[in-house]
């Protein structure tokens, strides 16, 4: 009976889009995060009575054949890019990309790695660096003796100094974008790597046609809806159990059977 299979393969995909339901919700606070969305296609056919054969020797054609499908898979898990709320946090060091591009972070092994995370930091030498302190590229350090320091929506660090006026350029930040963002591959801590999907990165300044501009004082916050997310728990939970209902139904199916004397 092929409805006991079809209908697992039915389980396991719901299964799997309520755990991609579950990562959104547990990141709706993380900042940057940028939620899932699962797609599923449908698994092989078995034709009992093919499309386009013949019912007979005078050439008649089988207009719609039977065709008895097998289930469902998981075909992909998408990142939908849609740009999350900025909130205000009045810290100097928290930056938010408004509109295309991403941060570019140096890990200890020498990659690039991406991300719409922007809550930096200082370390010790003065260096902007992410919360796991690694410095963004280019390496921007801010001078010891610093009193104020402003980034304006190009990406320049502008710094003033104790004694001055007048305030200095220290560097400016470089964003990246890609062809195909939902390409990169996640690493975990709102970090990306780059990957033949997603192409090569392309930097520029902020602001430049093409690239999104930067905030400071701003977070971007994730971009997951949580009365949509609960939308699909509740599709799916209903989905798994009408797959479920299938099997206890065959299941019955199969026991009226073995009971025929």
């Amino acid at each position: 009976m092929r409805s006991l299979s079809i209908a697992a393969t039915g389980m396991l995909a719901q299964q799997r889009n309520v755990e991609v339901v579950s990562n959104n919700l547990a990141n709706m606070n993380t900042t940057g995060f940028m939620r899932r969305r699962t797609e599923f296609h449908d698994l092989l056919y078995q034709n009992l009575r093919r499309v386009g054969s013949t019912s007979s020797d005078a050439g008649d054609i089988v207009p719609s054949g039977v065709q008895i499908g097998l289930g469902v898979k998981l075909a992909a898990v998408y990142r939908i890019h849609e740009q999350g709320n900025l909130n205000p946090t009045d810290n100097a060091f928290d930056l938010a990309v408004q509109g295309r591009g991403f941060f570019q972070v140096q890990m200890p092994n020498g990659d690039t790695t991406y991300t719409r995370d922007g809550t930096f930091q200082l370390n010790a030498n003065g260096q902007i660096v992410t919360h796991d302190g690694y410095p963004i590229l280019p390496n921007i350090t801010v001078p010891s003796n610093a009193v104020d320091v402003a980034i304006n929506t190009s990406g320049e660090v502008l710094v003033k100094l104790d004694g001055q006026v007048a305030y200095s350029n220290v560097g400016q930040i470089q964003t990246a974008i890609f062809a195909n963002e939902a390409g990169l591959e996640s690493i975990g801590s709102n970090l990306y790597l780059e990957t033949p999907a997603s192409g090569n990165a392309t930097t520029a300044a902020p602001g430049t046609t093409g690239y999104g501009t930067i905030l400071q004082g701003f977070l971007e916050t994730s971009n997951v809806n949580a009365v949509e997310e609960i939308s699909n728990l509740i599709s799916a939970q209903r989905a798994y159990e009408m797959n479920s209902k299938v099997i206890q139904t065959s299941d019955d199916m199969m026991g009226t059977l073995t009971s025929l004397r």
